[in-house]
């Protein structure tokens, strides 16, 4: 099986802008989106091209989730899954649910145990 990586989308792959006071967070603004995190994209790629599977985990939804795809998209950066477990990995053991299995995961917020 190859090494699956689960990687958030905000401040981990492109920077997050914050909404003007006011203004529904996760609307799917477009102006949500700030600069690519290049280290992260190219890091990611890399993994990709040595065989790893690539899974978008994000909290995104709805438009501000195909927006998110788009953006990892024109930057070269295609996921196995999203928001989703990968299919290789799915067994009767271990059915598609809402957690994610990963042997990595990348997130600005991470800490690790």
């Amino acid at each position: 099986m190859p090494k699956i990586i689960a990687i958030d989308f905000d401040d981990t792959l492109f920077e997050y802008v914050p909404p003007s006071p006011g203004v529904d967070d996760y609307s799917g603004r477009p102006d949500s989106i700030g600069e690519p995190i290049w280290e992260n994209i190219t890091n990611a790629i890399v993994e990709q091209v040595l065989g790893s599977k690539l899974i978008l985990g994000t909290c995104r939804e709805g438009k501000a989730l195909d927006l998110a795809v788009a953006a990892c998209h024109r930057v070269g950066l295609d996921f196995d899954a999203v928001n989703a477990n990968v299919p290789e990995m799915l067994s009767p053991l271990w059915p598609d649910c809402r957690k994610i299995k990963a042997d990595e995961y990348w997130d600005d917020k991470a800490v690790r145990m």
